[in-house]
């Protein structure tokens, strides 16, 4: 098949959950919400199911990623159910493996482990998780050789000594590096680990990262071939003006993660021009221009040219949207335009 006639059917679509907590909601609520919205998505064809860890944040209730995950793999039956990602610079490699080799053990086949390298918190998070603050995540590489080294299987005649993962060791835990930029593109690649790019939020990297990626891959007894994923934000809805109305939670989140006044998902709002400044404007723009919003159409058409542009053999699609009902509509609008 050659690049020009690849198909949204041609690939598998994911999901990508922060478990929101929005304005007037609880953690609780975010959790049922959650769920509901992975059983739903399991019926409607969505291959895996990834939450993010973040850090004291008032609209995201997934800090405690590996216990989430055990939560929505427990109410799920078929779907792969992952980390999108684990912030390893945050972790010891052994407690890593002993988590995912737990979730593992109870999911066999049905858990996957994306890594980050970023904090996924600002610096007084980071102290609080007792990071170095000097860290850069220069140390990535190695933090991630020691954690596919507790997973590893032992031949029966290798002395058992050391530390070792228990459970974790020898379990077949597929381990996607995750990113934003070029660094974690050229080290899955260098290792035949697939890759999943975070275009949801950082767009101007995109095509550079998806090159480099494949450019340098190699294969290994992991991947033959080089496999890459790309984070999409997505709002759907039954029109282009209403989707473009939900939308407005979205924008409103990330401006105020600019403005450094970190809420909850708030409520859409009829005008936000009247919200933001003109550099607030083209910093949001260009900081989500790969996000696709609007009708069935629009998002089929949206879709299709972000698959035409990039290449990618699956899509991960997140919507940040304020009303769970309206997020279900969302996703199904997307299971809808997938098979056009």
């Amino acid at each position: 098949m050659s690049e020009s006639t690849k198909l949204l059917r041609d690939i598998k679509r994911s999901v990508l959950d922060l478990s929101p907590i929005v304005q007037g909601g609880t953690a609780s609520d975010s959790y049922r919400n959650s769920l509901d919205l992975a059983q739903h998505v399991e019926n409607w064809g969505f291959h895996r199911y990834w939450l993010a860890e973040h850090h004291s944040m008032p609209s995201v209730a997934s800090s405690a990623t590996s216990v989430l995950i055990g939560h929505i793999a427990g109410g799920t039956k078929t779907m792969r159910v992952g980390s999108g990602g684990i912030m390893l610079p945050n972790h010891a490699p052994l407690v890593i493996a002993e988590q995912f080799g737990t979730l593992a053990s109870l999911y066999p086949g049905r858990i996957d482990l994306g890594l980050g390298r970023a904090p996924g918190s600002d610096q007084r998070t980071m102290r609080a998780l007792r990071r170095d603050l000097r860290s850069t995540g220069d140390d990535f590489p190695e933090l991630l050789e020691e954690l596919r080294d507790y997973l590893r299987p032992r031949p029966e005649d290798e002395p058992a000594k050391g530390v070792r993962a228990i459970p974790g060791e020898g379990l077949d835990i597929p381990i996607w590096l995750l990113g934003s930029s070029d660094f974690s593109a050229r080290l899955a690649g260098q290792l035949g680990l697939p890759f999943a790019f975070a275009g949801h939020f950082s767009p101007n990297y995109m095509q550079t990262a998806m090159h480099t990626y494949r450019n340098s891959f190699r294969p290994s007894e992991v991947l033959d071939e080089p496999y890459a994923m790309l984070g999409v934000n997505v709002v759907a809805a039954d029109t282009d003006e209403r989707a473009s109305y939900l939308a407005s939670s979205l924008y409103l989140t990330f401006l105020n993660l600019i403005r450094g006044d970190l809420k909850p998902i708030q409520p859409p709002v009829d005008n936000i021009e009247e919200l933001w400044t003109d550099f607030e404007k083209l910093t949001l723009n260009a900081q989500l221009r790969s996000s696709v919003i609007g009708s069935p159409e629009t998002v089929q058409k949206g879709l299709q040219s972000l698959l035409d542009a990039t290449q990618a053999d699956e899509f991960m699609i997140t919507s940040n949207i304020y009303d769970h009902a309206e997020r279900l509509r969302s996703y199904e609008i997307v299971a809808d335009v997938w098979n056009l």
